[in-house]
């Protein structure tokens, strides 16, 4: 068996909880996925298509609405725009879309997460259940400033819509072609659309107190799509939690991706622990020192959730077709495959590269306080204990290294050494680190040295 391969003992602990979220939530029927290493390692469905015994039952290729998953899609095509030097995250809303110029200093970071104190949803009918209009129609309702932009976290499926409108504008095309043309065909997701194509289950509500359901309608969401229009399947959007975990095809660049998962706005409800925030397009999960990242998504008649553990790769799709009663299955689904299934540890070998570097590692002292540097495999530098105090990493550069992380995140980190080439300083944003508190080998620590030395 491969490394990203499961074991029948996962993937019938797979299969029964599943099983269970059909059963004991009273779901017409759900759809599931797994990804590791890369791959598609496990799939299913169970349950009935309307919920009759009898009639269609589900499989991993039937089509369910992912709601504002869609939103995923929409701001990775932000970001290529951004990459291809169309736009800017700095740039205001209202420059590229002047019929926006009664908002405040908006700009497409904050639209991206969240943060641009728009409205929530629109003034006019509930528009995940009515056939949506133009975007002249949803600007002639109102595109309204509901707090001030860049403070605090606020929801705005309104802002989506803009996001999606500036896409429009850029590429001269509706985002839905741009998405499927520059993301979703390169990336083989044929099953992810704007609207539905069969088979696809129908969007339901499942009475609270009794066994019966009702159909939801389905529609075109007009200029408010953007914030929850697609469809995909199991099999289709596990290929989205592949490209979150790091297989982006040149869709996108490893870099660019890791810049959107970085969180920036954190979703603070007063009274409850913060774990959750949103990054640029996709929400980050804290759990327990754990990374998540990924995305959920609702629209009447369905629900949908995407959730990737962002150090080990591992994710999970689930979806749906009720408008309420899915629970936290995505998590459940990867904690039963990290209990079972554990990744292989990688192994330990040796890198002779190493050796170049090998008198910068031991003890410096900012001050008093140690901090021990090590190498980390990747050319980089580990200062102290990441996440601890001032530790943190440090990644190569040209002439140097430059913060991967925490305080010194961005930062420029120079070593300097005396005349016989022999490392004695750290300079690291403005402070001084050497190999013994206030080395008399280094002349200049800022301050100086007292004429007394250590007495």
């Amino acid at each position: 068996m491969s490394d990203a391969e499961l074991s029948a003992l996962t993937v019938e602990a797979l299969e029964r909880r599943l099983r269970q979220e059909q059963s004991q939530q009273r779901l017409p029927s759900v759809a599931a996925a797994v990804v590791r290493d890369g791959r598609l390692v496990w799939s299913s469905a169970v349950g009935h298509l309307d919920g009759r015994a009898g009639s269609a039952r589900a499989t991993t290729d039937t089509q369910y609405r992912i709601g504002s998953i869609s939103k995923t899609f929409v701001a990775v095509e932000v970001l290529r725009l951004r990459d291809e030097g169309l736009l800017s995250l700095d740039d205001l809303a209202s420059a590229l879309v002047p019929e926006l110029a009664h908002l405040g200093p908006v700009t497409i970071t904050q639209l991206l997460t969240h943060t641009s104190g728009l409205q929530a949803e629109t003034d006019d009918a509930w528009w995940e259940r009515t056939p949506g209009g133009d975007w002249d129609a949803l600007v002639a309702s109102g595109v309204r400033q509901r707090l001030a932009p860049g403070r605090r976290f606020h929801y705005s499926n309104v802002g989506y819509a803009v996001l999606g409108e500036i896409v429009r504008r850029r590429r001269d095309a509706p985002w839905t072609e741009v998405v499927t043309d520059e993301v979703l065909r390169p990336l083989g997701m044929s099953r992810t659309t704007p609207r539905p194509v069969a088979p696809a289950a129908p969007g339901l509500a499942v009475h609270p107190f009794a066994d019966l359901v009702h159909v939801e309608p389905e529609h075109d969401a007009g200029a408010m799509s953007a914030a929850g229009q697609l469809w995909s399947t199991a099999d289709d959007l596990a290929t989205w939690a592949m490209f979150l975990a790091g297989r982006t095809q040149d869709v996108l660049s490893a870099e660019t991706l890791a810049e959107m998962v970085r969180p920036v706005a954190v979703n603070d409800l007063p009274g409850v622990a913060w774990t959750a925030a949103h990054a640029l397009g996709w929400q980050v999960w804290n759990v327990d020192g754990r990374r998540y990242g990924g995305h959920g998504g609702s629209m009447p008649g369905f629900l949908a959730g995407l959730r990737v553990d962002l150090e080990t790769g591992d994710g999970a799709v689930a979806f749906t077709n009720a408008t309420s009663g899915m629970g936290p299955v995505t998590t459940d689904l990867l904690d039963l495959v990290r209990e079972l299934d554990p990744p292989t540890p990688a192994l330990w070998t040796v890198d002779a590269d190493q050796v170049d570097r090998l008198d910068l590692v031991g003890d410096w002292f900012w001050g008093t306080i140690r901090f021990r540097l090590a190498l980390e495999p990747d050319g980089g530098l580990r200062l102290g204990d990441p996440g601890t105090g001032r530790g943190a990493r440090f990644r190569p550069t040209d002439d140097g290294w430059v913060g991967r992380e925490s305080y010194y995140d961005g930062e420029p980190l120079t070593v300097r050494r005396d005349a016989a080439g022999r490392p004695v300083r750290l300079d690291l944003a403005s402070f001084v680190f050497t190999r013994t508190p206030y080395d008399t080998a280094v002349d200049d620590v800022p301050g100086g040295l007292d004429a007394l030395g250590w007495h």
